[in-house]
């Protein structure tokens, strides 16, 4: 019943936000305007996607290998079904199905594995700041002095959203110190909770804070840190193409505040994304770079098919190689999500490439079904 409930919140949601999106635009004449965008530019835009897909497996290569070398084939068939899940179902709950798919395939800790992914998102956030910091205090000052509020408005929210992370980092870095001692410090739980429970809590704890091994070391969290600027440039480019296919006068580091306000609008929980992806650049291209409505509708729409596009392909073909279908993957959003279904994995951590129990049933129907002779049920 909670999960209908979450799900027709977060659909009146996003028929909330494509409504205002599409508030007062010719509808005809923004497709009108995607017919005239530059090939060539739509072409580099495209290309970006699947090399910042590629670079972010990288990454996250990196900061899994404190917990065990993986694959660079494992993490990237991961991250492309992680961020597949996201754009089908709500919540961004590909972000917790991209660990546990990855565990099926690698000896690893899914609990840990989840814990990069927290540690990917702060750092993502640190990278997004860094870009607007530069942005707002060196390339965009003529811009500032054109528009001294909005731009008030802009540093103040990126010196709230730096401290954020700061502290986060900060937290992040005290769980990781010593992770076997926070483990033995909440078996202690036991003291006002039933022994069993707190046993689980402190094991799935130290898991977690042993998945965050890039933080105890500096100079390894730097590296991680130094992945994400390649990362990030590249979706400014991919952005910025998108701007110069459909001629907004728009520089190459004007992309950094577009992908600010883009933070903020895919922060909204609606799947794929939907409506705060969209108005948030329509409402970056039309107030800071006068871009005319319908022009900014039509490449808004183009810029979240890109977004999305290879990430959902990729993802929904490797997701079919082992049965895995959108049922199995909203199954395994759901075992992920509830503790005792964790608990379970991480009692028996598989071996290379062998599925762990709760993911067998809950995401090998479909082949099974397929031998009986009815096939996979199809997303």
């Amino acid at each position: 019943m909670r999960s209908h409930l979450r799900t027709i919140v977060v659909l009146a949601l996003a028929a909330g936000l494509i409504a205002l999106f599409l508030h007062n635009v010719d509808l005809w004449r923004a497709i009108g305007t995607i017919g005239h965008a530059r090939p060539a530019w739509l072409a580099l835009s495209l290309a970006t996607m699947f090399v910042n897909l590629a670079i972010r497996a990288l990454r996250w290569q990196y900061l899994l290998e404190p917990l065990g070398k993986t694959s660079f084939r494992n993490a990237f068939r991961a991250t492309a079904v992680g961020f597949a899940a996201s754009s089908l179902l709500p919540v961004r709950a590909g972000e917790v199905i991209r660990p546990y798919f990855l565990a099926r395939h690698e000896r690893l800790s899914a609990t840990g594995a989840f814990a990069t992914i927290i540690l990917e998102r702060l750092l993502d956030m640190v990278t997004v700041l860094v870009l607007l910091a530069s942005f707002v205090f060196v390339f965009g000052r003529e811009l500032s002095a054109a528009r001294p509020g909005v731009f008030a408005a802009v540093k103040w929210a990126g010196a709230t959203a730096g401290a954020v992370a700061l502290g986060a980092l900060l937290v992040l870095f005290v769980l990781a110190g010593d992770p076997a001692r926070l483990g033995r410090t909440l078996t202690r739980l036991e003291e006002v909770v039933p022994s069993a429970l707190a046993g689980l809590i402190a094991r799935v704890a130290e898991k977690f804070a042993t998945g965050l091994g890039a933080i105890r070391r500096p100079g390894r969290l730097l590296v991680a840190l130094a992945w994400s600027f390649p990362l990030w440039l590249t979706i400014a480019l991919g952005i910025w193409a998108v701007a110069v296919a459909f001629q907004f006068a728009m520089p190459f580091t004007g992309s950094f505040l577009l992908i600010a306000l883009l933070v903020i609008g895919v922060a909204v929980p609606t799947p794929g994304a939907i409506g705060g992806f969209h108005e948030a650049f329509r409402v970056g291209a039309t107030v800071f770079y006068g871009a005319p409505d319908a022009a900014a509708v039509g490449a808004a729409i183009v810029l979240h098919l890109f977004s999305i596009g290879p990430s959902l392909l990729l993802g929904l073909f490797f997701a079919a190689q082992v049965g895995l279908n959108l049922s199995g993957m909203r199954r395994l959003a759901d075992q992920a999500e509830a503790p005792t279904a964790a608990a379970g994995r991480e009692g028996a951590t598989p071996a290379r490439g062998a599925p762990a129990a709760g993911a067998r049933r809950a995401s090998l129907r479909a082949p099974q079904r397929q031998r009986a002779g009815t096939g996979p049920r199809e997303p």
